[in-house]
C-alpha cells in the first residue's frame, strides 16, 4: 500500500508543480535527460551483471518485439479503415505499440512483486528501448517526411542511447573490472528512477481536447492496455512457461504507452496532441488495468 501511496504523491506533485508554475515550462526536459543518461544506466549495472542468463530471459527480450508487430498490424488496419493520415497513423503506432516498461513499469513492478523482480524489467527496458530507437525512429521519419530516413541516422540514434550503452557496458565491463565498490553509488542513482519518472509524467499529463480524440484514444488503449498483454499471456501459454519471469515480462506488457514515444511524435510532428492524450489518459486507466492483470496473473497459473 505505501507503495501505491508514493505512485500516487509523486505524479500529484508533478501536476501541482505544473500548474503551480513553479518550475520552468520544460522542467521535465531535465529530470528526463537525468533519467535517461544516469538513472537508467545505473539500474542496468545494478540488475544486470547480477543476472544468471538462461534461455528463459528471451522472453522479455522477445515480448516488446511481439507487442510492436501486432501493435503494427493492428494500428494499419485500423487507419486504413478510418482513411487516417500518414502523421496520425505514426502517431498511433508509436503510442499503441511501445510500453512504458520504465517510468512506470519499475515502481508498478515494486508495488506488485519485488525489487528484485526490475532485474526482469530491464531486459524488457532495454528491447523496448531498442525497438524505438530503430523501428520507431524509422516509422517516425516515414511518417512525417521531414527528415530524410538514411541507415546511418538510424545507426546513430541506436548508438548514442544511453540507455542502451549502459546496458551494453553493465554486461561487459563486470567481466574485466570489478565494479564492487561502485555498487552502492549505482543503487542510489537508480533508486531516483522512480520518484522521478513519475514526478516528471505528472508535469507532462495534458488532457485537454481528450473528448474530440476519444475514438482514436479509445482504440490505441484497447490495444496498449488490453489486447498486446494478452497476445503475450496467449503466447506463454501456447509456449507452457510460467513462473516470475514470464509474470513480469506479462506485467511489463501491460503497462501504457512509453512516455519517450510521446516526445518522439511530438519531434516528428505526428500528431502530438493526440499522442500526448494517449499517453496522459493511458497513466490514469493503467493504475486499474494493471491492477486486474494482477488479478490474472496471480490466479492464472503461471506462477
Amino acid at each position: 500500500m505505501a507503495n501505491f501511496i508514493i505512485i500516487g504523491l509523486c505524479i500529484l506533485a508533478g501536476i501541482l508543480f505544473r500548474k503551480s508554475k513553479t518550475l520552468p515550462k520544460d522542467a521535465h526536459k531535465g529530470i528526463n535527460a537525468w533519467i535517461i543518461y544516469i538513472a537508467l544506466p545505473a539500474a542496468s549495472f545494478k540488475y544486470l551483471p547480477h543476472i544468471v542468463w538462461t534461455k528463459e530471459l528471451l522472453f522479455p527480450a522477445l515480448a516488446p518485439a511481439c507487442v510492436w508487430l501486432f501493435g503494427w498490424l493492428f494500428v494499419t488496419v485500423y487507419s486504413r479503415s478510418q482513411k487516417l493520415s500518414k502523421a496520425t497513423t505514426g502517431g498511433l503506432k508509436l503510442t499503441s505499440a511501445l510500453s512504458n516498461t520504465s517510468f512506470l513499469g519499475f515502481p508498478l513492478i515494486a508495488a506488485y512483486f519485488t525489487e528484485k523482480d526490475q532485474a526482469i524489467a530491464i531486459i524488457c527496458d532495454q528491447a523496448t528501448f531498442m525497438l524505438l530507437s530503430t523501428i520507431g525512429i524509422v516509422v517516425a521519419i516515414r511518417s512525417s517526411q521531414s527528415q530524410k530516413l538514411s541507415t546511418g541516422l538510424v545507426f546513430k540514434k541506436l548508438l548514442t542511447f544511453p540507455p542502451l550503452i549502459g546496458c551494453i557496458l553493465a554486461l561487459t565491463l563486470p567481466h574485466f573490472i570489478n565494479i564492487s565498490p561502485l555498487e552502492s553509488l549505482f543503487e542510489k542513482l537508480a533508486g531516483t528512477v522512480g520518484p522521478l519518472a513519475l514526478f516528471s509524467i505528472g508535469l507532462q499529463l495534458r488532457f485537454g481536447g481528450w473528448f474530440g480524440e476519444l475514438k482514436h484514444i479509445s482504440i490505441a488503449l484497447l490495444y496498449k492496455l488490453i489486447l498486446a498483454p494478452t497476445v503475450i499471456l496467449t503466447i506463454a501459454m501456447f509456449l507452457g512457461l510460467s513462473g516470475t519471469i514470464t509474470q513480469i515480462t506479462i506485467f511489463e506488457m501491460a503497462m501504457p504507452t512509453l512516455v519517450t514515444a510521446g516526445v518522439v511524435a511530438d519531434q516528428y510532428n505526428l500528431n502530438p496532441k493526440l499522442a500526448n492524450l494517449v499517453v496522459g489518459v493511458g497513466i490514469i486507466l493503467a493504475f486499474m488495468t494493471t491492477a486486474l492483470w494482477w488479478l490474472v496473473l496471480t490466479y492464472s497459473g503461471l506462477v
